[in-house]
């Protein structure tokens, strides 16, 4: 019942939201604040109490209305809901982005949240990729209508673009793999097919059917060269866009690796296994080097989480149980880092009306000492420094990588951790780039030198936290909580928005000192899937 209720409510909110005519009223944002929080705490409840449904539904194709949670997708249920929470609460804090009804924004939001629910609980193939299909339209709807103002129509429209036609690519290969697998093992049950673990597949039918779900799933996580939707789409989206795609929409990729080709055709996975090195590792490093000459703050996040994803891809690659613990719980960091440094980047490009790091600006930690302890905790996260949530899902994924499983090619991914330490130097890098330039203001070697109109904007922006008038035109529209100037300066986080960035900093900080609260969850069927006993009911 639980279950149930946890994917109706958003469904239902969603429904609602969309139908309401007119704009951000007390009534709609009750909706969708009452929404999320009780999703919320319903998927605390499935997942402690390890619910399930499994009943017929569609007969003559044998396909099952099956959910159910484990170790597996434990985690990811629970960062779904709170991170969607999260997303809210940052929203309704602020105004609403140009482009449309706010009523519609929040519908698109709760629709992202009901088909990521769905694709982490489903137990059906078929039932996955239909699940997993539901985010792309309320998706495309919050990057072409509701992304950055300040930019081209044309250029919300290709970023826009991009993405569904990417993602429409990946869902074709994904499909064609299922059908395949579903027709070859008889069943579209997960259970079922994780226990059969490839049984009666012959070793090329099983490396298609890997290659075809690797590739479809791969431009999802996204893998390195099927990258390029990535950076365009976080340029443009909202905030709230933003989190939701690199939080939740990239953990279904890899999630779907894990379930669809990690259960069910090792021996394909383990055929392409030195394909699937080389590209993590690529993307690591081709994700590192971009992050040093970005300039554009959003898009300089997206290529991060390229060269962070990249070590889940190696992670999977080494086969072993290890690895696939490295994967999850490099999945969960890299969520919960990217929201916290997208939130902070969304709150400065608003207050500045651009993410320009070339532009001198008077330094976070003279003007907005929160906001800068908070970025500079996420930027420290990000490079991977031992403590935070980060270090543990890489430093796994290294060790993984270089004592894989026996059938694997040691010496490559031996190279590859190698390359993979150096992606970590290039992570390093481009943090303490941002840290200098965000942080201490040094842009163009000239924080010392920022013009009187950026003091006289600071002034202006610290008034407006007591009702005096400001002055500039954020991207996404003006913060409730204060917004800074044109001159560079920004007010400091306070209110909901500085509750939800704390909150996440709180979390990089503990999941990094207690990795064991994620890795206990995921241990034991990470094993059982590995060895082909299936996951746990």
């Amino acid at each position: 019942m639980a279950l149930t209720l946890m994917l109706l409510l958003p469904l239902l909110g969603a429904v609602a939201l969309i139908a309401i005519p007119g704009d951000e009223s007390r009534v709609e944002r009750g909706i969708a604040l009452g929404t999320t929080v009780l999703t919320a705490l319903l998927a605390v409840v499935v997942v402690t109490g390890r619910h399930e449904i499994d009943a017929p539904w569609i007969r003559s194709l044998g396909i099952r209305w099956h959910f159910g949670v484990d170790g597996i997708s434990a985690a990811l249920v629970i960062l779904t809901a709170l991170l969607t929470v999260a997303v809210v609460v940052h929203t309704l804090a602020g105004r609403f982005p140009a482009g449309g009804s706010g009523s519609t924004f929040l519908g698109c939001i709760l629709l992202v949240e009901t088909g990521a629910l769905a694709t982490f609980l489903a137990r059906d193939a078929i039932l996955f990729f239909i699940a997993f299909e539901v985010v792309l339209v309320p998706m495309w709807v919050l990057i072409r209508s509701f992304g950055d103002d300040h930019v081209p129509d044309e250029r919300r429209s290709d970023a826009a673009g991009r993405f569904v036609l990417f993602t429409v690519l990946g869902s074709t290969l994904m499909l064609v793999g299922i059908l395949f697998l579903v027709h070859h093992q008889g069943t579209s049950d997960l259970t079922e097919l994780a226990r059969l673990h490839g049984d009666g597949i012959s070793r090329s039918l099983e490396t298609a059917i890997a290659g075809m779900l690797l590739l479809g799933l791969g431009i999802k996580v996204p893998l390195w060269p099927v990258h390029t939707w990535l950076p365009p789409a976080h340029t443009v989206a909202p905030t709230a866009g933003s989190v939701l795609l690199a939080a939740v929409l990239l953990k279904m990729g890899t999630y779907g690796i894990v379930r669809l080709v990690v259960a069910t055709v090792p021996n394909g996975l383990a055929a392409l296994s030195p394909v699937l090195a080389i590209l993590g590792v690529v993307g690591i490093l081709w994700g590192g080097l971009a992050c040093l000459v970005e300039r554009d703050l959003k898009r300089l996040i997206a290529y991060s989480s390229v060269a962070h994803m990249g070590f889940v891809v190696l992670a999977l690659a080494s086969g072993s149980d290890t690895g696939l613990q490295a994967a999850l719980l490099g999945n969960i960091a890299h969520g919960v880092v990217a929201a916290l440094l997208f939130f902070v980047v969304g709150d400065l490009k608003e207050q500045w009306g651009s993410a320009d790091l070339s532009t001198v600006r008077a330094g976070l930690r003279d003007t907005s000492p929160r906001l800068g302890v908070v970025l500079l905790v996420g930027l420290a996260a990000a490079l991977g420094l031992p403590g935070l949530v980060s270090f543990w899902g890489e430093f796994l994924a290294l060790y993984a990588a270089w004592s894989p499983a026996p059938d694997r090619p040691v010496a490559l991914l031996r190279v590859c951790v190698v390359l993979g330490a150096v992606g970590l130097a290039l992570a390093a890098a481009y943090s303490l780039r941002v840290a200098r330039l965000v942080w201490s203001g040094e842009a163009s070697g000239a924080a010392a030198e920022v013009p009187a109109s950026s003091t006289a904007a600071g002034e202006a922006g610290r008034a407006s936290t007591t009702g005096a008038p400001t002055v500039g035109a954020p991207a996404e529209g003006v913060a409730a909580e204060g917004v800074a100037s044109a001159g560079g300066a920004v007010v400091d986080a306070r209110g909901a928005r500085w509750a939800v960035v704390l909150t996440l900093a709180v979390a990089v900080v503990v999941l990094g000192v207690l990795p064991q609260l994620l890795l206990g969850v995921s241990g034991p069927d990470a094993v059982r899937l590995i060895t082909g006993a299936g996951v746990l009911p």
